[in-house]
């Protein structure tokens, strides 16, 4: 497959210190899967010491280098969606986007999620073999 996806979480009421942390739970998981690599997105390094003036946003983004397996997209969404559902009933949000096209999960139900994963792993899987 390969290619590479951004990632950009989200959780409601959270500062930049608590989204570094979520970002650095979610990066090890996805490392334990068949993908090249997992960076912080530039200007998501780590915080300042007492930084709550600086943008949460910021620090919740990743870098997902795929490999070449064709399950690799697919593997990778699924982690995402298990880490959502252990959000522990707190709103939260990961914005996927690869090659411009961008999907966005949340708190769609297990079923709209999965169609919706379907067609954006679909869509992938398809550029790669044309």
């Amino acid at each position: 497959m390969g290619g590479e996806l951004r990632l950009q979480l989200s959780e409601n009421g959270a500062d930049a210190d608590r989204l570094y942390a979520l970002a650095g739970f979610l990066r090890q998981e996805l490392l334990e899967l068949e993908v090249d690599d997992v960076t912080r997105l530039r200007g998501s390094g780590e915080p300042p010491p007492g930084a709550r003036g600086l943008d949460a946003a910021a620090v919740g983004g990743l870098l997902v280098t795929l490999g070449q397996s064709a399950g690799g997209l697919r593997a990778v969404v699924l982690a995402i969606r298990r880490w959502l559902a252990r959000g522990e009933g707190t709103r939260r949000t990961v914005r996927l986007e690869i090659g411009g096209d961008v999907l966005e999960l949340s708190e769609a139900t297990a079923a709209d999620q999965h169609r919706l994963v379907d067609l954006f792993v679909g869509r992938h899987a398809a550029a790669e073999g044309a």
